[in-house]
């Protein structure tokens, strides 16, 4: 069982007792994500809302946006600042040590050039979890964000991908990706009391993950051992959680939405009009599902209403 971490600011929270609590769990994948924000989007128009909202990586970055009700604004910045240097590029990398800015997309961005709604985030009554990776222990920590502003080093350190980016300090923790260790974070939802969840993948049905090059694994974080096995170890992660997604979905635990067509835009992609493409495809896909996933809630909410 992966054990979520909490603290004095990232405090479990179950909800009314007896009620079914549907979640949102929403992938990362870089700038594949954009499908997501589409998606969500797409249930901003619709008013859909949930009970909580996990996400990873560039899942948590426009989970965060759903929450704070700014439909549009993902796909805005993104579109407007993908070849800005400041934003994400190797330039950042070499000169900050973090590929994505942290200043820029975490400051100025959210504060001054495409402000960032915290007053209704934080008044939301959704809750908010940022899933991170765990450098000491090499597990997944799932980490409620209450105030937006004041702890989005969270957000931050979900999207902080191994080998170009400075390990987030917080609150005693050392944190990055949380892609590398839960990049689907479904039974993390269910162990913070989310029975049935909406699930927003960002690769395609059929997809396996290959086995990847971890030889940096122990020159970059040699002082975190399980880390380390748990970067070797990402494939078999990712692939047995799409199993695992698989059986919760033919038992109607879960609704999966996920990209009609493989997202050929790289983790990293600067031409907007890609972005705009995969951003499109991600509405489309959720506007065809939409009727079935509301007659899925509906189901899930007179058929268990205990939330068993």
């Amino acid at each position: 069982m992966e054990q979520h971490q909490v603290n004095q600011k990232s405090r479990i929270s179950h909800g009314s007792e007896g009620k079914t609590r549907i979640g949102l769990v929403l992938e990362g994948g870089g700038t594949r994500g954009i499908y997501t924000a589409g998606v969500l989007d797409l249930f901003m128009e619709k008013g859909q809302a949930f009970d909580g909202v996990i996400g990873v990586s560039a899942g948590a970055i426009h989970g965060a946006s759903f929450v704070s009700g700014q439909k549009g604004r993902s796909i805005r910045y993104y579109k407007k600042y993908c070849g800005d240097r400041r934003f994400m590029s190797f330039w950042n990398l070499i000169t900050t040590g973090d590929l994505v800015g942290r200043d820029f997309c975490y400051r100025r961005l959210p504060e001054e050039l495409d402000p960032y709604d915290y007053d209704t985030f934080n008044a939301s009554q959704t809750e908010f979890y940022a899933g991170c990776s765990n450098l000491e222990t090499g597990k997944p920590a799932y980490l409620r964000v209450r105030d937006m502003k004041e702890q989005i080093d969270l957000i931050r350190a979900s999207a902080s991908m191994p080998y170009v980016s400075r390990i987030v300090d917080f609150e005693g923790m050392k944190l990055l990706d949380g892609g590398c260790t839960d990049s689907i974070p479904l039974e993390g939802a269910r162990s913070l009391g989310f029975s049935r969840n909406v699930v927003i993948l960002t690769r395609h049905e059929g997809y396996v993950k290959k086995p990847e090059n971890a030889s940096l694994a122990g020159l970059f974080y040699g002082k975190y051992p399980e880390f380390v096995k748990a970067l070797k170890n990402r494939y078999r992660m990712y692939n047995d959680e799409v199993e695992r997604l698989r059986q919760r979905e033919l038992a109607k635990e879960a609704f999966v939405i996920r990209p009609s067509q493989e997202l050929t835009i790289g983790r990293l992609e600067r031409d907007p009009e890609k972005l705009q493409a995969v951003y499109d495809l991600g509405w489309a896909d959720g506007e065809k599902a939409f009727e079935k996933m509301r007659e899925w809630i509906e189901r899930v909410k007179e058929e268990d209403p205990d939330g068993r």
